[in-house]
């Protein structure tokens, strides 16, 4: 979902494509890329998910096998959950290459044999769960990697919580006011960051698994599976935190369409697997150490921040200082990912029409979306300071991920089942291991709603009667506006017999129909008691797809010498430009149209709620705010808000 690099192939390139590029530069390069957006999430788990996990079983000490079956358990969830789910499978599932929640959701609604509402309804879920994460990424993560000042015997007594939580939040608001400037020149450093990032980490964890070197035993599912038989309900507590060492696999398939499959995956095979691993088992081997020195020093053994602990103190500090570094990167990707999730929500219209802004000339994935960005920064503030520590965070991050993966899931079920036509017992066998695991998963998190797991939750509880909110009160508009109409036809019929008053030029009515008489054009003639010379009856749709060439993009049909019907069809992935696609001003001058003598018509009607029909009032109020603040249609369209003449009436919600 997130494109926020400089490096990018072009958006109608497909996974399959960029599969097969043969150009080693090219694909040195978009590995490069795609380490830097796609693993940062992930990449900074060590933070603190090694950390937590343990901190489960710390209420009556901690013993050998529990750090071993612990370390087993993360691991395991990396080959299962990351490398084989969403690597080698899910990765298949794109559509035109392009990947996320709500591009598999699209893919759905396609698919033969299935209601679109399924797909629809899974997407929305998928997409509002989303949200949740893209307020606790940035603040979990650069939290825990400032709290690593706090390691520095020298500095300790300066960095106090306070202190942490300031410099956090200063780092936090700084990130998010750069947002509108774009972030083109400042993200090629983005992937020579995180490949020394992940070399400093896997390198930490290569030094300390000589601490004890039989820590490698954890590569048996026996010491993970061991540990959830003996420990019961704990047992759940632990495997909820493990999971968080895969937060962030959705950003695998998120940013295909961006990369493709080969970069992710050689990035994957080659560099941020090995290096994760290779952490997670030095971070093993230097708990157990320490558990043994303080056995035989015979002091209590305690939980500690052990990523920071296992570098020595002079090179502590670049490592805050890298982890800063990595921590703002990968919150940047889910920002930008956040950003390009909206987008797309708002063509296939589960949401109202935003502001949307380009930020660079070269890439049309690099978008700005004021709105989105400031309820974002508020979001990640009030996560900081109600929860001050990372600790407290954690239990808050799992919930929203675990959802998504099990909507992922299910919507690679109708995929597999109705698109790739398998067989139902060859489908099942396929996705029931995966939606077991993430049920396993969601089931583990839940247990954890009352440490804070209940943030995510209310979060996509909001986005979601956003989404069903505007979803109704745009269908019931619509039933409206189809009762009011008249087919087109039969207006043209009826102005040849009664022909009204001429004036020069072409007049553009856009509507939802292009076989029914928009609104505008009846006010028009109702009111001015006039038709142009040329009128084109103008629909914007957008496709299950994420990219129409440009040949494919408008449908045009004559009607009669006065009208013709245009059907401009755009990707999810696409922001509409009317004049350019109609042609006005263009060199191409498709449709024949001068832009000093076409003037464009838009409906807009006026709320009236109504609590005998339609909608309960407070829905009522909830749309007609939503409809109120969204982006002027001129905007989103791009049309010149000198040539607009809008029209309308009141309409009972």
């Amino acid at each position: 979902m997130s494109s926020v690099t400089g490096i990018s192939v072009h958006p109608n390139a497909t996974a399959s494509s960029a599969a097969h590029v043969h150009v080693h530069p090219a694909l040195l390069a978009l590995t490069v890329g795609a380490i830097g957006v796609v693993f940062g999430d992930i990449g900074t788990s060590p933070l603190y998910a090694f950390r937590e996990a343990l901190s489960q079983t710390a209420g009556d000490g901690i013993d050998p096998s529990e750090i071993l079956g612990v370390l087993s358990l993360a691991l395991w969830s990396l080959f299962l959950v990351v490398t084989v789910k969403y690597v080698l499978f899910l990765m298949r599932a794109d559509n035109q290459g392009e990947g996320g929640v709500l591009a598999l959701a699209a893919l759905a609604r396609r698919a033969t044999g299935v209601r679109p509402r399924v797909a629809i309804v899974l997407g929305a879920a998928g997409a509002s769960l989303f949200y949740g994460d893209a307020i606790i990424t940035p603040a979990l993560s650069v939290l825990s990697a400032m709290e690593g000042l706090r390691t520095i015997p020298s500095a300790a007594h300066i960095f106090s919580e306070g202190m942490v939580r300031t410099l956090t939040i200063a780092i936090l608001v700084a990130l998010f006011l750069i947002q509108s400037r774009g972030t083109a020149h400042v993200s090629k450093l983005f992937g020579p960051v995180c490949i020394l990032w992940f070399l400093a980490i896997g390198g930490l964890g290569l030094w300390h698994i000589a601490d004890e070197p039989s820590i490698v035993r954890v590569f048996l599912p026996s010491y993970g599976i061991m540990f959830l038989a003996t420990h019961g309900v704990i047992g759940l507590f632990v495997l909820g935190a493990v999971f968080l060492t895969v937060t962030g696999a959705e950003a695998l398939t998120a940013d295909m369409g961006h990369f493709g499959i080969k970069p992710i995956r050689l990035g994957w095979f080659l560099l941020v697997l090995p290096a994760l691993a290779l952490n997670y088992l030095g971070q093993g081997a230097f708990a157990l150490s320490r558990l043994e020195d303080a056995a035989g020093r015979g002091v209590p053994f305690v939980n500690q921040d052990w990523f920071f602990l296992m570098a020595p103190e002079p090179v502590r500090p670049a490592l805050v200082v890298l982890a800063g570094l990595a921590t703002v990167i990968a919150s940047q990707a889910v920002i930008t990912g956040a950003f390009s999730l909206t987008q797309q929500a708002i063509q296939l219209g589960l949401l109202p029409r935003l502001r949307i802004r380009q930020t660079s000339a070269n890439f049309a994935g690099q978008i700005y979306l004021p709105a989105i960005n400031w309820l974002l920064l508020l979001g990640v503030l009030v996560l900081v300071i109600q929860f001050k520590t990372s600790s407290a965070m954690a239990a808050a991050y799992g919930i929203a991920v675990t959802g998504t993966m099990v909507v992922t899931t299910l919507l690679a079920y109708i995929v597999v089942r109705h698109r790739w036509n398998w067989s139902r017992p060859l489908a099942l066998a396929a996705i029931l291991p995966f939606l077991t695991l993430d049920l396993i998963f969601f089931g583990a998190n839940i247990l954890r709603v009352i440490e804070g797991g209940w943030v995510p939750l209310v979060v996509a509880a909001a986005i979601g009667l956003i989404i069903w909110t505007w979803v109704r009160g745009k269908k019931i508009v619509r039933a409206f506006e189809q009762r009011q109409s008249i087919p087109l036809l039969d207006l043209a019929a009826a102005l040849e017999k009664r022909p009204p008053e001429r004036v020069a030029g072409t007049a553009v009515f856009l509507t939802a129909n292009p076989k029914a008489t928009p609104g505008a054009l009846l006010h028009n003639l109702k009111h001015n008691k006039v038709l142009h010379a040329r009128n084109l009856i103008v629909s914007v749709r957008t496709a299950d797809r994420p990219f129409v060439a440009d040949e494919d993009r408008a449908q045009v049909e004559r009607v009669n010498d006065d009208f013709s019907s245009v059907v401009l069809t755009y990707g999810f992935m696409e922001s509409p430009d009317v004049p350019r696609d109609l042609g006005v001003g263009s060199r191409s001058e498709q449709l024949g149209l001068d832009p000093m003598r076409t003037s464009f018509f838009i409906g807009r009607n006026t709320l009236k709620p109504d609590a005998e029909k339609g909608m309960p009032p407070w829905q009522d109020r909830i749309f007609m705010f939503l409809q109120r603040n969204a982006s002027d249609p001129t905007d989103f369209l791009r049309i010149p808000p000198g040539k607009v003449l809008e029209l309308g009436e009141q309409v009972t919600v």
